[in-house]
């Protein structure tokens, strides 16, 4: 579903929508999330605009530091650290009855 997004995710990133590079970085934000805990939510429930937010700054931090060095220090967006917490903490549990049909999937 995110392939779908990838010219939306080009724009917040400054970037060409057809960057060879965009889906590896979007791939690689997306897998980030997934072992963190976080699997991606049925677009259009109320958790995948949190999830898009994630993935756009993830495929945007992996561009912005592609280089093999980076200059200058780095630090953590906190408003983003509170994102993915937000959506571990949220993310539903299979058997509970907040499971896949919570968030209307199969």
């Amino acid at each position: 579903m995110l392939r779908e997004k990838l010219s939306e995710i080009a724009v917040y990133c400054h970037v060409e929508a057809d960057d060879a590079e965009l889906p590896g970085f979007v791939d690689t934000a997306a897998a980030y999330l997934a072992d963190a805990g976080v699997r991606e939510p049925q677009d259009g429930s109320p958790r995948y605009a949190k999830y898009l937010q994630c993935v756009k700054y993830l495929a945007l931090d992996l561009y912005d530091r592609r280089d093999a060095a980076v200059e200058g220090a780095l630090s953590d967006n906190p408003a983003f650290r509170r994102l993915i917490n937000q959506l571990k903490l949220t993310e539903p549990v299979p058997d509970s009855g907040t499971g896949e049909g919570a968030e209307g999937g199969a």
